[in-house]
């Protein structure tokens, strides 16, 4: 079957704290699929009649992020009605959602990350502030597992903060701390074409409003502005698509991913984590990388489309 002869369910919405990035992706996406005379219906998952529509389509694209989306849930109830779909599947999405353990197979896998403390809830708050200090000392960052979109993601100066904060702010879910380290937030795009895994040319990104790349800050256009390619040395550019790639392989994952890295003034590179559906709006972070690449918009969304997951039931 032609591309042109696919019928694609286009993925949008869903119940994350995303959501809203999502819609801007999904319009843009369901306008290049006009733009290309690709034959489409939106769907989301929220619709009460969801599982029964999306089994109309050949394909669907999932221009969807966060938690019941990008973390391997929706992909194992299309794997089980038999719905190919564009990017990872269901173990590389669920591994990648949760943080500390993507980042203790990357490290397996020879990739630098920043250390880090995991937290559960029931530890003693003043306990787990003091090791944080005597292990990675002062600042750190905290940051719950499974989020997207930098949601939650905090930074403490000083114990006292800290320490309130883990005794009543983050009892409801998973958290973990890392050493908060001064440098320059880079991402990395990885797409598969014609079997083969390249690399994107790194984005810069930097925050205007806020002293790191906090959810507020990715939210506000005068928030944050971009340089693409990367403004930092040829060895740490070259360190940074390496690591991508590694990333991509290790953690199984499909199609398409973009990596996000912490370069320190002395031109250390740490691997934070990896976006298994990274956002698809125009102006994003995967967009303009592409476009770096000589990639237009409308052939990247061809491009995720060639790769599509299909391990699921065929009925």
């Amino acid at each position: 079957m032609s591309a042109a002869e696919r019928r694609i369910a286009l993925v949008i919405g869903g119940r994350s704290g995303e959501r809203d990035r999502s819609l801007i992706s999904g319009e843009a996406v369901r306008e290049s699929l006009v733009r290309q005379g690709l034959p489409h219906f939106v769907l989301d998952p929220t619709d009460k009649d969801f599982a029964d529509r999306v089994r109309e389509a050949d394909v669907a694209f999932l221009a969807i992020a966060g938690q019941w989306a990008e973390d391997g849930k929706l992909q194992g109830l299309l794997d089980s009605l038999g719905v190919p779909y564009t990017g990872s599947g269901v173990l590389a999405s669920a591994v990648a959602m949760h943080k500390p353990t993507a980042k203790i197979l990357v490290l397996a896998g020879g990739v630098t990350v920043l250390p880090h403390l995991p937290l559960r809830g029931t530890e003693d708050a003043q306990e787990v502030a003091q090791t944080c200090a005597d292990e990675f000392g002062l600042p750190v960052i905290l940051k719950p597992t499974s989020e997207g979109g930098s949601i939650g993601m905090r930074v403490f100066r000083d114990l006292n903060s800290l320490t309130t904060t883990l005794t009543h702010d983050t009892r409801g879910g998973e958290w973990f701390i890392e050493p908060f380290k001064e440098g320059t937030a880079v991402t990395c795009g990885v797409l598969e074409q014609d079997g083969a895994l390249v690399t994107l040319p790194p984005l810069e990104t930097l925050p205007t409003t806020a002293e790191f790349y906090d959810y507020k800050a990715k939210r506000n256009p005068a928030g944050h502005r971009y340089r693409c390619p990367a403004q930092l040395p040829g060895a740490a550019l070259a360190t940074i698509s390496r690591a991508a790639v590694r990333a991509h392989q290790l953690l199984n994952c499909s199609g398409y991913s973009r990596s996000d890295f912490l370069v320190t003034p002395v031109g250390e590179v740490h691997w934070l984590e990896i976006n298994t559906l990274p956002g698809l709006s125009t102006h994003g972070n995967l967009a303009t990388m592409a476009a770096a690449a000589g990639i237009s918009y409308d052939r990247l969304i061809a491009t995720i489309l060639a790769t599509v997951h299909t391990d699921g039931y065929r009925p």
